[in-house]
């Protein structure tokens, strides 16, 4: 390994900062090779530190030029760096700290701290970047004034960007020029930032509401000019909903957005300048899918959220991460619940939690909503953190009551303005502004795992009662065992035989439009509901009240009947999921023994029924008819029969467009556009049910007419939503136009990288005999690149996370595989390479062949000297407790 004992960072262990930093200005020289950073910082001891010994300001990677305190050099022999960084024997109480060093951006694969991306230099400091510019105490609750001055080659980079506001500009001699930033507000140095590039942008002018005139820009390279206005149009809607559901207003005079192409993550919410990947950014109807437009919109509005609910208010530690990002996770998703649908949006966020969240509180990488220790931080931006903390804040809302849960945002907004905080802070606003004990509630931020409800019921017809006994169980997680109960919201309605909703009452509580909300404490519960008339369907767990599993014995009448019936959007989709994995587990059975799969008749009616429901929003029929993946049902099986799954759903997919073919045609004919593309939620809707029945009509593979219809839609090129639903059916096919298309499709795109990328993956993502050898081949493209992220993950990624069937290969040559790039990407960005290590987490569900190939290559990964981030996953997955 590169660090030969690494070492577990543990909450128990905090303390306070021994020093504070009240101002830090910085200068940076910027230059093609070698960047010179000189800091001037005022340091004070902490008070509430006990800690007297020498200081350690962290630096990695820094050649250091000189060093002073208050002015006077310092020898060799008064200070000590070494890998953690610089050590200060007996500083004086208070002093001012000023150095130089020299950075190398251009040699920054890594992309953390500053470095270069094309021809820009930008920087991303989240987690632990910062201590890559200069010498700091790189910790989120240290809080500092910022001023800036960038000094640059004026021709090459024209604008200068830093956090907060704009100061004085001029004119340097050598053809080099500069730029002064400002930011009043103290800040961690993660939310530190800078760009400098040859940048075009378009602007706006936001007045808050109290009257306060801001100046939006969003800076892009010169040939991107043209795709910026949906994210203005959704940052602007962003300011004026934060405004409207939560008081808050922007609190400088500009607001920067500045879209890169090699980015680690989606984006970056540093103060007044927030820096994105381009993927979130740019987008014209030609060259971004609805999803494209849905993610920016969500994005820029989760980096905009940031400026209260992460900036204003940050988190104390790493630990208190979800802090931040949980927070504002649940604020984006209701932003763009109103936005757009919001059964469909609800919808989108579980199939997310439980498809992948609920694996990883399956599996060893299982950690809580506020983990406990860490080896490398960057391996806690999970969904746990970011998924399941979003679920954590939606019941305390829930539990709270809209007016009340405002009021405790409004307690927290105001008491914690400008410190560090941790979760527990946020939860005492909660309950004081409510009056209730969230004691036991706690537990969702210091357990892992995620609970399951066992569910019996029972009617009494000469009594008219019926019965709920409900106990909850939460399974055992590494370093987690013998877990108390959980506080869980459990929403539930009842539905008569005509699929009215049954008015409820238990205790004081009245259903509220046919819900009514439960709290369950105890391990186990019964709760007793009398007058009604008829045996009632459950409809359990309604708008997903908790992040649980539900064991309940549905029957198939049961579910038909709330596919049909249920008010409650969320669980019509639900039982039909239900209902559809209840058939395709069967079916896999059958297949395991020998005995020819079927599909119940019942079924095929049902998804004709929701194909015609007038009444739903077609977007949400489209979520109907969308099959549960191969990752979620997998969790429903002791052993994980990959290529059974895939078989049995390709097998229903044919059943069911055989029998209703000329349903699903009609219906595809219906809903074909030809007008104006608009990004509304009903054309948004209506295309995603097109695309939904072409892909169900594409299942049946020797079919020329429906052949055709993939070919016209590709061809009539009206948007890309419809482009990448045909090429990704026809790039999964058999048919000799395949190659032609593909070859189209590139030629066409060539220029644009987000749009290759769309090629990559669609290929990646083929249930093809060759798709690993064409994955290998597509390596050596040349629009692919190991060093850009964005290429990563539309190529290995899509092959690794995306394509189920060919990444658990039975020969193990898709384990082979990821161990060999995990290793060849460690060197150059160990977060994107530890990423990629994830698919291999949960080796153990699978059958001895395949499980003896992850291991493999999990040990190879171990023994070739990996980073911190790659080890920590590699050894967690390897550990004999894992799961």
């Amino acid at each position: 390994m590169k660090d030969s004992t690494p070492r577990s960072i543990r909450l128990a262990d905090y303390r306070p900062p021994p020093y504070l930093i009240d101002h830090v200005s910085l200068r940076f020289d910027l230059r093609e090779t070698g960047t010179r950073v000189f800091s001037f910082m005022r340091l004070r001891r902490n008070p509430a530190s006990e800690v007297t010994e020498s200081l350690l300001l962290h630096g990695e990677g820094l050649d250091l030029q000189w060093l002073a305190i208050d002015s006077m050099r310092l020898g060799e022999n008064e200070y000590r760096v070494d890998s953690e960084g610089l050590h200060l024997p007996a500083p004086p109480e208070q002093f001012e700290l000023s150095s130089e060093v020299i950075i190398a951006p251009e040699a920054n694969t890594a992309l953390e701290g500053l470095y270069r991306s094309g021809g820009m230099f930008c920087t991303q400091c989240e987690a632990e970047g910062f201590r890559r510019i200069t010498w700091f105490l790189d910790r989120p609750d240290v809080m500092t004034v910022f001023d800036v001055r960038i000094e640059a080659d004026r021709e090459r980079y024209p604008v200068l960007l830093s956090n907060g506001n704009p100061g004085a500009t001029g004119e340097l001699p050598d053809g080099r020029h500069f730029a002064e930033w400002h930011d009043p507000h103290p800040k961690p140095c993660y939310l530190f930032a800078l760009v400098a590039g040859d940048l075009k942008h378009i602007e706006e002018r936001f007045t808050t509401a109290s009257g306060r005139e801001v100046r939006l820009r969003i800076h892009v390279e010169p040939h991107n000019i043209d795709k910026c206005e949906h994210a203005m149009r959704s940052l602007v809607a962003a300011m004026r909903w934060d405004e409207e559901h939560y008081g808050r207003e922007y609190d400088l005079d500009v607001f920067n957005i500045v879209a890169v192409d090699d980015f680690n993550m989606g984006a970056m919410e540093n103060k007044g300048l927030n820096v994105f990947n381009s993927k979130y950014v740019l987008a014209r109807p030609d060259t971004a899918t609805d999803a494209d437009f849905q993610g920016i919109e969500g994005v820029v509005a989760h980096e905009y959220f940031h400026n209260w609910t992460g900036n204003r208010i940050t988190c104390r530690d790493w630990f208190q991460l979800s802090l931040k990002e949980g927070l504002t996770v649940y604020r984006d998703q209701e932003f763009s619940a109103d936005m757009g649908s919001r059964p469909v949006k609800r919808i989108e966020d579980v199939r997310l939690l439980r498809t992948h969240q609920f694996a990883e509180d399956a599996g060893p990488m299982a950690h809580p909503v506020r983990p406990q220790s860490y080896i490398e931080i960057n391996n806690f931006y999970t969904l746990t953190v970011y998924e399941k903390g979003a679920e954590v804040v939606r019941m305390q809302a829930r539990l709270l009551g809209p007016k009340r849960f405002r009021e405790a945002m409004d307690r927290y907004f105001e008491r914690f303005d400008g410190q560090a905080v941790t979760t527990d802070d946020f939860v005492a606003c909660m309950e004081a502004a409510s009056g209730r004990d969230l004691g036991q509630f706690r537990h969702w931020y210091d357990y892992a795992g995620t609970p399951v409800l066992h569910i019996q019921d029972s009617y009494d017809a000469r009594k008219r009662r019926y019965t709920l006994k409900i106990r909850q169980e939460v399974p055992d997680t590494p370093g987690q065992h013998d877990k108390p109960p959980f506080h869980i919201p459990f929403a539930i309605g009842l539905l008569d035989g005509e699929g009215r909703d049954i008015p409820l009452r238990y205790g004081e509580i009245d259903s509220d439009g046919g819900s009514l909300l439960l709290e369950l404490r105890e391990r186990e519960e019964v709760f007793v509901f009398d007058d009604i008339e008829e045996r009632p369907v459950p409809s359990l767990l309604r708008g997903f009240s908790a992040p649980v599993k539900i064991d309940y014995d549905w029957n198939e009448e049961q579910l038909l009947h709330l596919m049909a019936y249920d008010s409650d959007g969320f669980n019509r989709w639900d039982a039909g999921q239900t209902l559809l994995r209840q058939v395709i587990l069967r079916m896999v059975a059958q297949r395991q023994e020998g005995a020819s799969m079927s599909v119940p008749e019942a079924l095929i009616g049902a998804l004709r029924t929701a194909l015609f429901d007038e009444q739903a929003e077609q977007a949400l029929i489209a979520e109907v008819l969308t099959l549960p993946a191969i990752g979620y049902l997998g969790d429903f099986m002791a052993v994980v029969d990959v290529d059974g799954l895939h078989a049995a759903r390709e097998h229903l997919k044919r059943t069911v467009a055989a029998a209703l073919r000329e349903d699903l045609l009609m219906r595809y004919e219906q809903l074909r556009e030809t007008g104006e593309y608009r990004i509304e939620a009903a054309a948004i809707g209506r295309r995603r049910l097109k695309n939904t029945l072409l892909s169900w009509l594409a299942s049946l593979e020797n079919d020329d007419a429906v052949f055709q219809l993939l070919l016209d839609q590709y061809g009539a090129q009206h948007n890309m939503t419809d482009v990448m639903a045909a090429l990704s059916l026809i790039a999964d096919s058999g048919r000799p136009e395949r190659e032609d298309i593909l070859a189209d499709f590139a030629r066409r795109w060539a220029t644009e990288p987000l749009v290759m990328d769309k090629w990559f993956s669609v290929q990646a993502m083929a249930v093809r005999p060759d798709t690993l050898a064409q994955v290998r081949a597509l390596m050596d493209h040349p629009a692919f690149s190991l060093t850009n992220p964005n290429r990563v993950r539309a190529l290995i990624g899509a092959f690794v996370n995306g394509n189920p069937v060919g990444f658990h290969a039975a020969d193990g040559n898709g384990y082979a595989f990821l161990a060999e790039q995990v290793l060849a990407l460690d060197p150059l960005n160990p977060q994107i390479a530890a990423r990629l290590a994830r698919a291999l987490a949960r080796w153990r569900r699978y059958d001895e062949q395949r499980q003896q190939h992850a291991q493999e290559a999990l040990r190879r990964m171990i023994s070739a000297g990996v980073s911190r981030d790659v080890y920590e996953i590699a050894s967690r997955s390897l550990e004999e407790d894992a799961e």
